[in-house]
């Protein structure tokens, strides 16, 4: 079976890359939405809870940020450079996994104060969770279209029509 370059970068050097591409991000953007409807809710605007939001989502958008410039030199470029990409489908899962960065680098750089300076708190929190919930979205379907045999839509174009 062939697969995606997003399944093969997770399933090599197991269960490293696993835990260094998809187990750290994903947890970090999880428990970012868990405590997020927690200081929503309460309209929590200091304490632990916020504190431990802030540190997570700071972690998370430098520690994405690092993920995407790795991954962007040591295999975007060389597989476009030499047509190695396993069709569309392969495009799309690693695409819109590295899309996350827009989400989760903004979340960063305005836990740091660099973004959104003259926005309030509460519209701070509305961003937030917006750029929290586009990264869910991105790093799902990035998911979704990994798992797929990039076979099957090869050979999808040879069938017969039903």
């Amino acid at each position: 079976m062939d697969m995606t370059h997003y399944m093969s970068l997770l399933t090599s050097n197991q269960p490293w890359n696993l835990l260094i591409f998809m187990a750290i991000p994903v947890i970090c953007a999880e428990t970012l939405t868990i405590s997020e409807f927690f200081i929503i809710f309460n309209r929590l605007e200091t304490g632990r809870l916020r504190t431990f939001n802030k540190a997570v989502g700071i972690f998370a958008g430098l520690y994405f940020t690092g993920i995407f410039i790795y991954l962007f030199i040591a295999a975007v470029i060389p597989i476009t450079t030499t047509g190695q990409w396993h069709t569309w489908v392969d495009v799309v899962a690693v695409g819109f996994y590295l899309l996350g960065v827009i989400f989760l680098l903004p979340i960063a750089l305005t836990e740091l104060g660099i973004l959104f300076k003259g926005k309030t708190k509460e519209e701070k929190m509305k961003i937030h969770f917006i750029l929290i919930s586009g990264f869910l979205v991105t790093a799902h379907i990035a998911m979704i279209f990994g798992m797929v045999n990039p076979e099957i839509i090869n050979s999808m174009s040879t069938m017969p029509i039903m």
